[in-house]
């Protein structure tokens, strides 16, 4: 007992200690709204003040409210603060501030819900400039005094005034619905759908709420709009259906529906589908089952919800028989049916169906993944028909276990077929993709290598470029290193087009060892496009460019290397650039990269000393004339070139975009060309560059 009264005295104190210390805090931020504080201050204090202030807040915030500037802050506030004074100084303020600040203080009226205020509110849905505020306040207040005030600015009210009444009335009948007050609710909604000039928009949202105010009792409105001539009425009906609770909407729906024209049934079903009661069943199934093609599409994707094993024969002779749209729909839906009956009674009829229904049941049991079906397809895989082998091998794949993968294997030397070579592939790969241990999967197509001839080969060496890892690109790289040059060439096709950047060591150890200039070019840029494309930390990537640089024997795979530094701009990269300046053949490139890695930002004020030791030389450089733009659409931006060229031959926009540079787009969606004439050091040239390129200016013959 003595712990207990202990916890109680801490408790205390612990709540006394916060809030001297709110109360402190509070003091201290009321004093910066009456300081000479700047704006961005006093905003911060009101944002700080929204969690600790209290009524003796209010009325230093009350005076803000006529501010432009800081009456929104002012009631972000006080909103929070839960004490009458608030809604009195609001509703002061309402008669004696204008404009904006008036909007907001008629705001925060409604998200108090200030009952008080109803009469003033309702004086200003007359006004056209408060009238929408007025009225979407009042809604938020929501009581019957709100409602009333709000239909009897219905006279005479339109555009959007009407529509911002009308929407008010829509939350007051939400609020009284919520409190109990049904009767009045659906008064409010039938008071909006008497209106004969609301837009669309309102009559729709009008007859759902009172659809679903009456409840069960809705039921004479729902068909009553089912059966009327206004569809975007019926569509909201329907809508209303699929939010009430109550059974005897679904039976007035199963009732209308064999009533219906086609285009309401295709509602009604989607309507009951959506209710997901079991004696929706039939009649979906019996919808599905007609005559129109659009009705029985619509039937198909609502059984994906309600149907179950008894739609198995229905669905299987749509997808058979049906028009290519009817059978993808059927399709889509057994394949979607969870009930595991239907896996069974697919693989039973698998093993007496022919022609159309059994390549529809192979592709089933396949987007199935239904692993009992293996044997079947295993005797479809040797059909005398190469269609039903194609799909019957694009099953396997989807259905067996890495342990039958050989068994796949074994077919690529006999599958000649191209169909079912792709299928043959995709399969392979797929069993491959879903084992737990890719090694061991990639041993066993590696095992095959050995024995395969040349086409095969090849596709086995790009299945284990899909499969990847260790022992895949072994696999590949031994093969690369074969005697055969014939296989050496489709290996070293496949590392060049490796998914992953451990290949980089092992092409470059290929560079470096095989005497066949053609595959040493191969190995170089296949490195290249690793250090090019794939994630990796910046001093790998640098690494590796430095490599390349020194490993490749041509300057075009050099430059490649180039383009690669000029992508990663880094100190480290400029670095690497600065040194292939050195070469003759690489010199101009290379600075270029230069200055191309300056213009995003890298050393940029140290651009003219790092050119010029590099031995490039400033120039003397005017623009004579430059305009942007494609056909007709051309704009001047001679005056803009001038603005940021320099005394070298590439010009530095203020963004790598044209558009934003020269001030707007001359010719949206068409690909743009910036053309300019200059003269260097006294002589004329003239270059055309495409939208957003680089701009380097050539030196004039």
């Amino acid at each position: 007992m003595w712990k207990s009264h202990k916890n109680l005295i801490l408790a205390a104190a612990v709540l006394a200690v916060a809030a001297t210390h709110s109360f402190a805090q509070e003091a201290e931020l009321l004093g910066v709204l009456r300081s000479d504080a700047t704006l961005e201050e006093k905003s911060a204090a009101c944002r700080q003040l929204a969690r600790v202030a209290t009524k003796e807040a209010v009325p230093t915030l009350a005076a803000l409210l006529g501010d432009e500037r800081l009456s929104h802050m002012a009631r972000y506030a006080l909103e929070p603060i839960r004490d009458g004074s608030v809604d009195d100084a609001l509703r002061d303020a309402l008669g004696k501030v204008e404009g904006s600040p008036r909007l907001g203080v008629i705001g925060s009226l409604g998200a108090r819900r200030d009952a008080k205020s109803v009469d003033a509110l309702a004086g200003l849905l007359k006004e056209n400039e408060t009238a929408e505020a007025a009225a979407r306040a009042l809604g938020n207040i929501g009581t019957p005094a709100a409602a009333k005030a709000l239909e009897g600015a219905l006279p005479g009210a339109s555009g959007r005034n009407l529509t911002a009444i009308c929407e008010g009335l829509f939350r007051c009948a939400e609020a009284l619905a919520a409190e109990g007050q049904g009767a009045a609710s659906q008064a409010v909604y039938d008071r909006v759908r008497g209106l004969a000039d609301a837009p669309t928009q309102v009559r729709v949202a009008a007859l759902r709420g009172a659809i679903l105010a009456r409840g069960k009792d809705g039921v004479p409105l729902l068909v009553e709009a089912l059966r009327g001539p206004d569809y975007a009425l019926a569509a909201a009906a329907v809508r209303a259906a699929m939010e009430s609770p109550h059974a005897e909407i679904t039976g007035a729906l199963l009732a209308e529906l064999p009533k219906a024209p086609a285009e309401r049934q295709g509602l009604l079903i989607l309507a009951l589908a959506d209710r997901g009661e079991p004696r929706v069943l039939p009649a979906v199934l019996q919808a599905a089952q007609g005559s129109d093609g659009q009705l029985r599409i619509l039937a198909f994707r609502a059984l994906k919800r309600v149907g179950d094993a008894s739609c198995v024969p229905a669905l299987l002779d749509a997808a058979a028989e049906g028009s290519d749209e009817v059978s993808q729909a059927a399709m889509e839906s057994l394949e979607s049916l969870q009930d595991k009956s239907i896996d069974d009674q697919l693989v039973s009829r698998l093993s007496e169906a022919q022609g159309k229904m059994r390549t529809v049941l192979i592709e089933l049991v396949g987007r199935r993944h239904t692993a009992s079906a293996a044997p079947a397809l295993w005797r479809a895989a040797d059909d005398a028909d190469p269609a039903v082998r194609a799909v019957a091998l694009a099953g396997l794949g989807a259905v067996i276990e890495t342990t039958d993968l050989p068994k796949l294997i074994a077919r690529l030397a006999t599958t000649k077929e191209e169909q079912e070579v792709a299928a043959l592939d995709k399969a392979l790969r797929e069993v491959c993709l879903r084992s737990e241990d890719r090694e061991a999967v990639a041993r066993k197509l590696a095992a095959a290598l050995p024995a395969a001839d040349g086409p095969v080969r090849a596709r086995i060496l790009e299945t284990l470029n899909v499969v990847g890892g260790k022992a895949s690109l072994e696999a590949v790289a031994a093969t690369a290193r074969a005697d055969d040059e014939a296989f050496r060439d489709a290996a070293f096709r496949v590392l060049g087009e490796w998914r992953s950047a451990d290949a980089a060591p092992v092409l470059l150890e290929l560079h470096n060892s095989v005497s066949d200039d053609r595959l040493k070019i191969r190995a170089i840029r296949a490195y290249i496009r690793i250090a090019r494309q794939f994630d990796m930390p910046a001093d790998q990537r640098a690494a590796m460019c430095r490599t390349a640089l020194e490993a490749a024997k041509r300057d075009a795979d050099k430059q490649l290397v180039l383009e690669v530094l000029l992508r990663y701009p880094s100190e480290e990269m400029q670095a690497i650039a600065m040194e292939a300046a050195e070469v003759p053949a690489l010199k101009e490139q290379a600075l270029l990269v230069v200055m191309g890695m300056a213009s995003k930002g890298i050393n940029r004020d140290e651009l003219g000393r790092a050119l010029a030791q590099a031995g490039h030389t400033p120039v003397k450089l005017e623009i004579v004339k430059a305009e942007y733009g494609v056909g007709e659409k051309i704009k001047d931006v001679t005056d803009v070139l001038r603005k940021y060229a320099k005394n070298y031959r590439i010009i530095f926009l203020p963004s790598a975009s044209y558009n934003q540079s020269f001030g707007g787009d001359p010719a949206q969606g068409v690909v743009k060309q910036l053309k300019i004439k200059y003269r260097i050091d006294g002589k004329e040239g003239e270059v055309s560059l495409n939208e957003n390129a680089t701009i380097v200016l050539p030196l004039p013959k």
